[in-house]
């Protein structure tokens, strides 16, 4: 399924005609969220990120994106409590996105879609309404909208900024073993990472270009987050930490 798709059961294209008389009720809680052990991040989240998260690369060619690791097994979450609550101080912007998502068509156009199995989902008026009797977007549908497009946007620079380091191969296999509390030892592996002997055998101009585009800021978030696995690590539930897995992101 495409990252952009992840969470998504039933995304549809929303239209006054069809869904003039819909309205949304954002539920709390993320529960959307359940058995992602990672999450994709765009360059404008990257400083709120890497002070929490693990920051990799997951995928290969032109589908090569940052994400972040929100647990060390597959399909563990370790930032999703029980009650659907988010455990972590910053929620990526990829979930707080949900419901709404631009999907693109055969001819490539950007059309805003609704996950339309998302249970805050009526007819009955409760929450925001999406456009108003006369079929126009309400403030509310206007607000979703431009939130949903400058994340679109920085989705697509942060496209730009991987294939970048990877046409310089600067990213390289990589993988984790973290001492979970018990004194057991996970391998986390199926990611990339920045490899640090590629970057100082980099010519004076690509760094230069690399600082100048704030390129290279995101490479040492990048490396800087890593020191969130121990942290990962230390967080792993009781019941998971009696179990090895390799996961990979995803």
């Amino acid at each position: 399924m495409s990252r952009q798709l992840l969470i998504y059961d039933d995304p549809v294209p929303l239209s006054s005609d069809s869904h003039r008389d819909l309205s949304v009720r954002i539920l709390p809680g993320v529960q959307q969220a359940e058995g992602l052990n990672s999450v994709p991040v765009v360059l404008g989240e990257f400083e709120k990120v890497a002070a929490e998260y693990p920051i990799v690369f997951a995928g290969s060619g032109e589908t090569i994106m940052p994400v972040a690791l929100l647990g060390l097994g597959a399909e563990e979450n370790q930032f999703l409590a029980d009650d659907g609550s988010w455990n972590g101080r910053y929620l990526p912007a990829f979930l707080r996105r949900y419901p709404f998502v631009f999907a693109s068509g055969n001819d490539d156009r950007l059309t805003l879609c609704l996950d339309m199995q998302y249970p805050g989902v009526n007819r009955e008026g409760r929450g925001e309404r999406l456009f108003d009797a006369d079929g126009n977007r309400t403030r509310y549908l206007e607000d979703t909208l431009r939130f949903v497009s400058d994340y679109q946007a920085q989705h697509s620079a942060t496209q730009r900024f991987c294939a970048r380091i990877d046409d310089r191969g600067l990213l390289e296999e990589a993988r984790a073993e973290a001492v979970l509390p018990d004194g057991s030892r996970r391998q986390l592996t199926g990611f990339r990472s920045i490899a640090i002997d590629r970057l100082r055998a980099l010519a004076d101009e690509a760094v230069l270009e690399l600082f100048r585009d704030d390129g290279l800021r995101m490479i040492h978030l990048q490396l800087a987050s890593l020191e969130q696995m121990s942290a990962l690590a230390r967080s792993v539930p009781e019941t998971a930490a009696k179990e090895s897995v390799a996961a990979a992101p995803g």
